[in-house]
């Protein structure tokens, strides 16, 4: 039984308007801009069973969800929970980001470049202690996670919270090291989606990450000033063989009628992006995508990049799943639950995906980084497994974490570089998928 959890971060707030450290000061409330988009988070739910809600009790993320609720077929009742409060910062609460900046520089810098190692020397009655954000918001989350998963197994989840929290959130249900505290981007009213098998121990998959499009921000907006290289990374259009459950890896199989619909439908959702380059996997059905992609960004000269090309299934090649379980049961149990230690029969091991997949990713930033002060941006179509490795490994996760990630035919994920390969780069948003079939989860 899946556990489906669905989570918001609150909309726009005072302090948020006015460039304010919120922390768990409870005196911002929500702006007239973040109560409309409230609304149109809940339009965009309106249609979703959900077993349970909860939410923060900060007033930020409380009115959040109340705005939410009667959108929700049955109104279920709001839960608070002291676990999803948002990162304790007391030293820096009320101030400005420039203040801080500029007053506590060194503390600023560890904040940003080494969140898990930062640390806050704050008041006692038996004198001072080292108070540790990150960490102690990773362990608040990993408890909101023990506590609430065993109650709504196979359910449907809505968590309404804060910036802070909510990485805490998923990077703990995705085993993603503190470390990658910043390397995960939370909007306003923004949406994400977990799938659980079960508890912590079990898979947790990330359907998508902060989608913005039910706002009527196609992708995550870049701050005034932004730099460095943003990639749109995007998976292939539906193959026949994608429909039927046939496994074609290195097979050169064309897009079918849905999956040029999906091209279009990308195309369309991304015609307003300028772009500088764009790359793809030499086999038909990402070059298919992309091309039509490129029909709205004519000035573009598509570069391919073999690469990048499909894993090889080897013997498993133009076999249905049904066929594969009767010859290959036993590998194929492996695949779904070990994949890094699986070696496909005559054809490839996810080590050799990795190793070809992230070199050329490595090497196309540095290529195509932008000169400081200068943002380039650029369009990257390819496979199911070549995105999942790619993903993983923007998120600092191995090969073992391979189905923790979900490619969707025609999904849309945004990955920025502000300072190239010299800083860990930020998953800005994942696997967007609202413009094939409105829902913000994902149909394909």
């Amino acid at each position: 039984m899946t556990t489906r959890v669905i989570i918001i971060r609150h909309g726009q707030s005072t302090y948020n308007s006015q460039q304010l450290i919120q922390g768990r000061c409870d005196e911002s409330v929500l702006t007239e801009k973040g109560a409309a988009d409230a609304e149109k988070v809940g339009a965009g739910l309106r249609n979703l069973h959900v077993d349970a809600v909860y939410s923060s009790p900060l007033q930020r993320a409380k009115q959040t969800a109340q705005v939410i609720l009667p959108y929700l077929p049955g109104s279920p009742t709001l839960q608070t929970a002291e676990n999803l409060m948002e990162i304790d910062l007391p030293l820096w609460e009320k101030l400005s980001k420039s203040v801080v900046q500029e007053k506590f520089s060194e503390e600023y810098r560890c904040w940003k470049e080494r969140p898990h190692e930062f640390y806050m020397s704050v008041p006692t009655p038996e004198g001072r202690r080292d108070h540790f954000p990150v960490l102690a918001l990773y362990k608040q989350a990993q408890h909101f996670w023990q506590e609430m998963l065993p109650r709504h197994q196979g359910g449907t989840i809505l968590i309404v919270a804060h910036n802070g929290i909510n990485r805490c959130l998923i990077t703990s249900a995705l085993g993603i090291a503190p470390a990658r505290y910043h390397s995960i981007l939370q909007s306003n009213c923004c949406v994400n989606v977990l799938n659980f098998a079960g508890g912590l121990d079990e898979l947790v998959q990330l359907e998508s990450l902060n989608q913005t499009a039910h706002l009527g921000q196609p992708l995550p907006t870049l701050r005034p000033g932004s730099q460095g290289l943003r990639l749109l990374l995007v998976r292939h259009g539906e193959t026949e063989w994608n429909r039927v459950s046939r496994f074609q890896g290195g097979i050169d199989v064309p897009l079918n009628n849905n999956g040029r619909q999906q091209a279009q439908k990308v195309a369309t959702f991304l015609q307003d992006v300028p772009l500088d380059f764009a790359v793809t996997s030499p086999m038909l059905r990402p070059k298919e995508t992309a091309e039509m992609i490129l029909q709205h960004h004519l000035t573009i000269q598509l570069e391919l990049q073999a690469q990048l090309r499909e894993i090889d299934h080897g013997l498993w090649e133009g076999k249905l799943e049904s066929e594969i379980q009767q010859e290959y049961g036993d590998l194929l149990h492996q695949w779904k639950v070990s994949p890094a230690t699986v070696q496909m029969p005559d054809g490839e091991n996810l080590q050799q995906v990795w190793d070809r997949a992230t070199t050329a990713w490595n090497a196309l930033v540095k290529e195509k980084a932008a000169s400081v002060g200068e943002l380039k941006t650029g369009l990257i179509v390819a496979h199911d497994a070549i995105n999942k490795v790619i993903l993983c490994h923007v998120l600092g996760l191995s090969p073992e974490s391979f189905w923790s990630i979900k490619q969707g035919n025609g999904g849309v994920s945004v990955i920025d570089y502000p300072q190239g390969l010299e800083k860990p780069p930020v998953l800005q948003a994942m696997n967007i998928t609202t413009h094939l079939s409105g829902s913000v989860l994902d149909q394909t």
